[in-house]
Parts: C-alpha cells; structure tokens; sequence
C-alpha cells in the first residue's frame, strides 16, 4: 500500500517545506541533517531559501506542485510557523493540495487539533528508537488516536535500522494508517556518527547502509499498509521526477530536458550583435549581463563554421540555486 502523500512524492509532486532546523527531543546517531540545516531557523522550500511567503508560493508554482511535505528539525517546535504555511499553501492550491508533516514528539491534542485546522492531511511519527517495541500503552499509542480524532490521517515513518513488528500490531488494531520504512542511509551530516556505532556502506552504494533490509522484508514486507522505501528509488525516480516537473516549467525554448531532469544550454561571450547579424531567432538565444544563453546544438553549429570563436555548454539543475552539473568547452 502506498499512501496519498507517498503517490504524489513518487511523482515528484511534493514539494518539501524545511521550517526549522531545531530538534530538542534527541540528538539521534542517524540524523541526515546537514551542518546548513542542522540547528538553524531559516526555512527552505526544496532548495530555495524562503525570504518571504511569495518564496513559498513561486516555489510550489515552479514545480507545479501537487502537495507539500514539512520536515525540520522538528516542524511541532514552530508551529505557529507550521501552521502559517499550512495555511498559505491551501488557501493558494485549495484543499486537493495534499500536506504531510514528519515529526519525532507527540506534541498533545492542542497541537494535532492547530494542525488539522490549519490544513495538514497526513502526520507521520517517528518514535524514539529506543522505545520501538514498547510503545503500547504510552503516549505514542494514545496520539495516534487523538490525531485521528482530530481529523487528521496517523502514521509511522522510520528508519529501516531493525525490523519491529509492534508497528504492524499498531496498524491492525487501527491505531496507525500506515507505516513507511525508510531505507537506512548515511550521509554527509550522519556518516561520523553512523560509523561510530558500527554501520558501513553497502558495497558499491553511495548511500545505503548494509545489512537489516532483508531482515525488515521478511518480517513486515508483506503487510499491505508497510511501504519500504529504497534509498535507490528516492534518488533514481522519485527525486529525479521532482526536476523534471521543475525542468518542464521552467524551461526556455531553447533548453533541453535531460533524463536526469537537467537543463541543457550553451554559453558564449560573443558579442550579441553577432546573433543579429546571422540572423539567429529571438527565441533561440538570451542576452544576460557578460555573456549570451543560447541553444547548445546551435552554439556548437556556430563554432565549427567558424562564426563564433568559443563558449561552452552547461548542464545544470532547475532548482533555484542552479547548480551547474558539467561545463563542456567549445572552440
């Protein structure tokens, strides 16, 4: 089973809404959070750093957003923030615009009762590790309940460190929706810690963590409201559809699309007058301050004719910092 919130994300239709880099509960080995998100109040939407609401709103219309997931830290720790843009993005997108939120605290029936008014759809708890398999009877179990009596859809989202099947009595006893199973990464703001507690890279993996994923298939794989998400699949489909929806709307004429999601142009410091004077269309080519964007195939054309001396293509990502991925010279 896969839940609403997982089928708009696996589309690279949901837009992650960072709102706070704080997370006083626990300082968990595995956190992924990186040294610029870890422990700050800023508030990114994807990659752009968010300034203002009309960042948020230019963020979720430049990649056609079908929903939101809000991520910290730990986003119940500001929720009047939370709740801020909860509201910002329904009143834009209307309630079809489908939010899920990531906490590691319980946060009471005040919080779940702000956060369904607000707009969320969806709440995903990650209990502390130490207490998986003791959660019945603790308050874990009790807000599980409360947030579906205040509207809202429960649910796990956990790291694949261990199989536990108490998360599965959960669901069928009508406590929890659903239960995501994140396989287990290290990262540039985990692998110190990771590797002090004994975890290696799997071989010939960038990312994923060996051992413990087919222990957790065997015994909750099979359940149809457990989704085992592959750090493979976050990187190959589901955050590579996310540019592509991000490349498709942004893209100039004269852009192309690669598989990957990355744009494609060249980049020369001839002189504009020389587009004019060959006659190259308007839409083929824009003049920025010191050098001229043009279609890389034609840049390239232009250069072994002899009319152009030199320039480069550039590949790059969508995003608003737009990274640059390669820079390929032309002479």
């Amino acid at each position: 089973m896969i839940s609403k919130g997982c089928e708009q994300c696996a589309k690279g239709g949901k837009m992650v809404l960072f709102v706070y880099g704080y997370c006083d509960q626990r300082d968990c080995f595995y956190c992924p959070l990186g040294e610029n998100r870890k422990n700050v109040t800023d508030v990114y939407a994807n990659e752009r750093l968010v300034e203002s609401d009309e960042d948020v709103l230019t963020e979720a219309h430049r990649m056609d957003a079908l929903g939101t997931s809000i991520t910290g830290g730990e986003p119940q720790e500001a929720l009047d923030r939370t709740c801020h843009y909860l509201e910002l993005l329904k009143d834009e997108f209307g309630e079809d615009h489908h939010t899920h939120l990531y906490t590691g605290i319980t946060g009471g029936r005040e919080n779940m009762r702000r956060l369904s008014e607000a707009g969320l759809d969806e709440i995903r708890f990650h209990p502390p590790y130490e207490q998986w398999g003791d959660l019945h009877g603790t308050e874990w179990e009790e807000i599980l309940y409360i947030a579906r009596e205040e509207g809202l859809t429960p649910a796990f989202e956990i790291p694949g460190i261990r199989a536990e099947e108490e998360f599965l009595e959960l669901i069928d006893e009508g406590a929890a929706e659903f239960c995501n199973v994140n396989e287990f990464e290290m990262s540039d703001g985990n692998y110190r810690r990771m590797q002090e507690q004994g975890f290696e890279l799997k071989e010939d993996h960038m990312s994923a963590v060996d051992g413990s994923r087919e222990e957790i298939l065997e015994a909750m794989g099979d359940h149809e409201k457990v989704y085992f998400c592959t750090s493979v699949f976050k990187d190959a489909a589901q955050h590579r559809r996310r540019l592509k929806r991000m490349a498709r709307n942004i893209r100039r004429e004269f852009d192309d699309v690669t598989d990957d999601g990355t744009l494609v142009y060249g980049k020369t410091r001839a002189d504009p007058a020389d587009f004019d004077a060959l006659g190259v269309p308007e839409e083929f080519y824009t003049v920025k301050t010191d050098h001229v964007e043009v279609a890389w195939w034609l840049l390239e054309e232009m250069i072994e004719d002899g009319d152009l001396e030199d320039g480069e293509i550039v590949e790059q990502y969508p995003t608003y910092d737009g990274q640059v991925v390669e820079r390929t010279p032309l002479a």
